[in-house]
This record gives C-alpha cells, sequence and structure tokens, in this order.
C-alpha cells in the first residue's frame, strides 16, 4: 500500500457505532478507527492491552480500580485481562490498535460484537 490513509476519510465512510475499521496493519496488529455513542459491552482481552486514543469527542473508561476520562488527543493503554467498559454519552472517534485477531468485545461476546472489516 503506497496511499497514505486519511483518519477524516476513513471515519467518514461509515456511520455504525461501536463497529471498528481496520485503515492499517502494522505486523500482527490493526489499527482501527470506531464511532463511539452510548455504552459498549463491558469486557476485557485475557491475551492482549487494549490502546485507545480519542481523535474527536470524549470518551471514559469505565474499570473497577476507577474511571478514565480521555478527550482529544489524549490516549489511555487497558492492560491485559482488566474489564472495562467504554462509555460515550456525547459520541468520540478512537483510534485503537490491537492483535489483528482481537475481537471488540474480547471475552464477552454480545450484540455489539463486531466482525473485522476494512475501510
Amino acid at each position: 500500500m503506497n496511499d497514505a490513509v486519511d483518519l477524516a476519510d476513513a471515519l467518514s465512510s461509515f456511520d455504525e457505532p461501536w463497529a471498528p475499521r481496520t485503515i492499517a496493519v502494522l505486523n500482527d496488529y490493526d489499527v482501527r478507527v470506531v464511532k463511539t455513542t452510548g455504552e459498549f459491552t463491558r469486557h476485557s482481552h485475557p491475551e492482549t492491552d487494549e490502546f485507545f486514543l480519542v481523535l474527536r469527542g470524549s470518551l471514559t473508561i469505565r474499570m473497577e480500580a476507577g474511571d478514565v476520562m480521555l478527550g482529544p488527543g489524549q490516549l489511555y493503554v487497558v492492560p491485559r485481562g482488566v474489564p472495562h467498559q467504554p462509555v460515550s454519552a456525547d459520541g468520540a472517534e478512537v483510534l485503537l490498535i490491537e492483535p489483528s485477531e482481537t475481537v471488540n468485545t474480547g471475552d464477552t461476546p454480545s450484540e455489539l460484537t463486531a466482525e473485522r472489516r476494512h475501510v
């Protein structure tokens, strides 16, 4: 792939919340973008950390040890195995980095479980 990825173009290509899209692959990791709104499934990823970078809006990551609130330009890495629940009352656009085989709902399948899709 010789073209640069335009994040705004990638995000404008879909509307569904909580349905991440892979925009690039880095070794065995997907770089994904996702639109969020409302509450996501509480889950964990027993085998991997999960990287969240807020591009627009705000996102709260609820965890037993306390909530992490993120705004544009802020990032947080949820450690492997830590139960968490992303929440965004007003919506957010987020960049994720995680192993390509990672399922968005981790160890808690739900109606929000999404197939791996590319932009």
